[in-house]
């Protein structure tokens, strides 16, 4: 495996990536979506239940049918990168928005209250107040869609995009078990690092959980 990396260095670091900006970027697009989205579930509780059942059929839909069906309603190229961001962002926007809905949902009344006692106004309090309470909550939900988008990824080799997908084809293409063992490794260590990352991004600016 250490000879493949040597010969490969260049196609292994490509795919990486590649692996990268495609599981991460529709992280950021889905969480910057599903933001507003769980606060209108939460500050229009009739939209709640229809907002959540709609993204979890969205979530139930197999990748692989949604990477194909998606050229034909963007009309765009099979091959597109874009057909892969698109999906990705469904799903995340499918995890996030439910998760940053019951994070604000948990958020205790008496808090709220006390906050709009002391003047604050509601983009204020949701800023300053709702939404760093919630944190903990949207966060490890934000674990799981990272997680999730970055073995997804790998999916999308089966269409000739993927990332650290492309070594698994390859090598069942070749019957070659080194470019396999590889694309296994580098993708479980990427989704170990984003997590560690979260969890120290989340260390650091909700101090207050670590001292309960």
């Amino acid at each position: 495996m250490i000879q493949y990396l040597r010969n490969n260095s260049e196609i292994v670091w490509l795919a990486l990536q590649e692996h990268l900006y495609l599981a991460l970027l529709p992280v950021l697009l889905g969480f910057a979506i599903s933001l507003p989205l769980g606060y209108l579930a939460v500050r229009f509780p009739r939209l709640y239940h229809p907002l959540i059942n709609t993204f979890g059929v969205l979530y139930s839909i197999p990748s692989l049918a949604l990477f194909v069906f998606l050229p034909v309603l963007l009309g765009t190229k099979v091959l597109s990168p874009v057909n892969i961001v698109v999906a990705l962002t469904i799903y995340t926007v499918a995890l996030l928005a439910r998760t940053v809905a019951d994070g604000l949902r948990a958020v205790d009344p008496v808090v709220i209250q006390a906050a709009t006692a002391m003047g604050y106004r509601r983009l204020r309090r949701l800023t300053a107040v709702e939404l760093p309470i919630a944190l903990p909550v949207i966060l490890a939900g934000l674990r799981v869609a990272t997680v999730s988008n970055i073995s997804l990824v790998s999916v999308g080799s089966l269409i000739g995009i993927g990332g650290l997908g492309q070594l698994f084809t390859r090598g069942f293409q070749l019957f070659y078990i080194e470019p396999i063992l590889v694309g296994i490794i580098l993708s479980v260590l990427l989704a170990g690092l984003a997590d560690l990352i979260i969890v120290l991004v989340q260390r650091a600016i909700t101090p207050w959980t670590r001292a309960a």
